[in-house]
């Protein structure tokens, strides 16, 4: 169901597609994580632990940017993103920091692209929304250092009911 449909809400896949969000990913990486950090866009599995940092988008199209990975790996994020100052031991809080940070970046990119005026949100670091509408969703899927990330841009919004023409 798109927009012409119902003539409410935008999904996201009128409005940002896959290659767009990969590419906002990758810059995203080059300039927080380094530019030797490349991302391999084949999809892996994620494991039973995961974590998530999204941002919320408030505007014509309203949701969340969420990255999701494995808590080993959110750690090792937050190493390459504070590189020499990162600490010998990585509190949460530093994860929760830097995580997010990436999930703020990637989210601020997307924003930047999607019509009208829209708000974003601080970064949230924990479980991951909940996918309100399954066409509501724009995911790829990633391999850093060969470890599966999940980036998707997903709507908050649950669908809106089919369209009557009956009076």
């Amino acid at each position: 169901m798109t927009t012409t449909d119902i003539g409410a809400r935008p999904v996201i896949d009128e409005l940002i597609d896959g290659p767009t969000v990969l590419s906002i990913t990758e810059e995203a990486w080059i300039s927080l994580v380094g530019e030797d950090e490349v991302l391999v866009p084949i999809p892996g599995e994620l494991p039973a632990d995961v974590v998530s940092s999204w941002v919320d988008v408030v505007g014509p199209w309203t949701g969340s940017v969420v990255l999701t990975t494995s808590r080993r790996t959110a750690e090792d994020l937050s190493r390459a993103l504070l590189r020499e100052s990162a600490p010998e031991v990585l509190e949460e809080e530093d994860v929760v920091d830097a995580f997010g940070e990436i999930a703020n970046v990637v989210g601020g990119s997307v924003k930047a692209v999607l019509p009208g005026h829209s708000a974003l949100s601080l970064p949230s670091v924990g479980t991951a929304p909940e996918i309100r509408n399954p066409a509501d969703v724009c995911r790829i899927d990633v391999l850093w250092r060969g470890e599966p990330i999940v980036i998707s841009v997903q709507g908050a919004l649950p669908a809106l009911p089919p369209h009557s023409t009956t009076p």
